[in-house]
Parts: C-alpha cells; sequence; structure tokens
C-alpha cells in the first residue's frame, strides 16, 4: 500500500477537509500537512487523468510497473554522480537546502492504491521539477512551480497555492512575479514535455542541459538587475 494507512472519506468529509485544509495552510503555509490534504480531497479526478496519460506512455507504464519511490534508500546515488548530470543536480539541490526525500506526508486521503501512487508520485518529483527549472524554494519560486504544476496536472491545490502565496508577496515581490517569473511558468509549462510520464531515476547519469533540451525544459530567468 502507497503512503501507509489511508482514510475512506465520504461526500461531505472530503469538502469538510478540504476547507479545513485550506483556511489552516493560507493561515500557516508551513503547515505542509495541511497542503497536502488540500491537494488530495480536490485533486482526485486531476490525478485520475494524469493516470491515463501515464498509460498512454511507454515511460510512464514503467513508472506505473515499478512504482518507484523517491526516498533516500533509492536515490541516495545521486551524490556520487559527475556534477554535469542531473542526479548531481538534484543531489546539489538537495544538500544546499538539508532537505531529505523522506520528509514529504504519506498521501491518505486517495480511494485505490493505483490513484495514491499518481498522487505520491506527484508529490515525490517535486524536487525534480526545482531542479530541472532552476527555481528556487522560496515564497516567488514556490509560486512559480505552482504555475508549472498547475499546467501540467490541473490541480486546483496548485492554482490555490499561486493565490495564497501571492495574497503574502510585499508590493515588490508581487511585481517580480507578475511580470518577471508568471509569464515565464506559463510558457515553460506549456513547452515541457508531459513532465509526469517521466521516469526520473533512470535519467540520473545524464547531462544535465541534454535532459532539459529533450524535455523541452526552459530554466527560470535571473531576477531583472535593479535599474
Amino acid at each position: 500500500m502507497i503512503g501507509g494507512a489511508r482514510v475512506r472519506l465520504k461526500g461531505w468529509q472530503q469538502a469538510a477537509v478540504a476547507v479545513g485544509s485550506a483556511v489552516g495552510a493560507l493561515l500557516d503555509p508551513r503547515r505542509a500537512d495541511l497542503i497536502a490534504a488540500l491537494g488530495e480531497t480536490t485533486g482526485k479526478p486531476a490525478f485520475e487523468r494524469v493516470l491515463e496519460r501515464m498509460k498512454m506512455s511507454s515511460e510512464g507504464r514503467a513508472v506505473l510497473l515499478d512504482r518507484p519511490r523517491v526516498i533516500s534508500a533509492n536515490v541516495g546515488h545521486a551524490w556520487d554522480l559527475p556534477p554535469n548530470t542531473f542526479g548531481a543536480a538534484y543531489a546539489k539541490f538537495m544538500g544546499s537546502r538539508n532537505f531529505s526525500p523522506d520528509d514529504r506526508p504519506p498521501v491518505r486521503f486517495m480511494e485505490t492504491d493505483e490513484i495514491a501512487y499518481v498522487a505520491t508520485r506527484a508529490r515525490e518529483v517535486h524536487d525534480f521539477w526545482h531542479t530541472l527549472f532552476g527555481l528556487p524554494t522560496n515564497l516567488i519560486g514556490e509560486s512559480a512551480l505552482k504555475v508549472i504544476e498547475f499546467e501540467q496536472m490541473l490541480l486546483p491545490m496548485c492554482a490555490l497555492s499561486v493565490v495564497g502565496g501571492a495574497a503574502r508577496f510585499s508590493d515588490k515581490q508581487r511585481k517580480l512575479f507578475y511580470q518577471h517569473y508568471f509569464p515565464w511558468a506559463l510558457r515553460a509549462g506549456m513547452r515541457s514535455t508531459d513532465l509526469m510520464c517521466l521516469y526520473y531515476e533512470r535519467h540520473f547519469d545524464e547531462d544535465l542541459e541534454d535532459v532539459r533540451r529533450r524535455w523541452g525544459i526552459v530554466p527560470a530567468p535571473p531576477p531583472p538587475h535593479a535599474p
């Protein structure tokens, strides 16, 4: 079973969890558990669409068959790869922030193992996307990545996260985001391949710029210089 013990919710219970999670996440954006619960209780139709796309892709089918997990035991070899590789870039991203791939909360509110795995996979490849798009983990970087995630998966939680993030921007951050990062994220999300259909772990030893080109990844532009 993916994600440990799961909880089956009736319709009204899902709505209650979704509303409570949304309010709690807006009050405290650091609550990863609330953000995760919001994504699950509002995202089932989106995850079902992703599942169907994965089934139509040879690499996506391989992911569904193997069900790889992005946990330390499975990705630790990335730290030993040559510096030009995708795996080494991911290891550098994680290490520089003292992140662990084991820190993500488990999926709890999906009805089937198959959909639960897709939701888990979406959660666990988040840091791969940070690495590929060259986005920081600050408020602007996370909001920009949520734009790409929404375009890729149409998850309502992603749109809500962008709105919630923008509400916490300073005036300077808001201007930077909407004039610089938001337009880029819209283009980047549309241009890139179907990112949920990629078996990332099989590409760790490949050159980072090569995989970016092959997958249509446009890295985030540097912030504009102040006049």
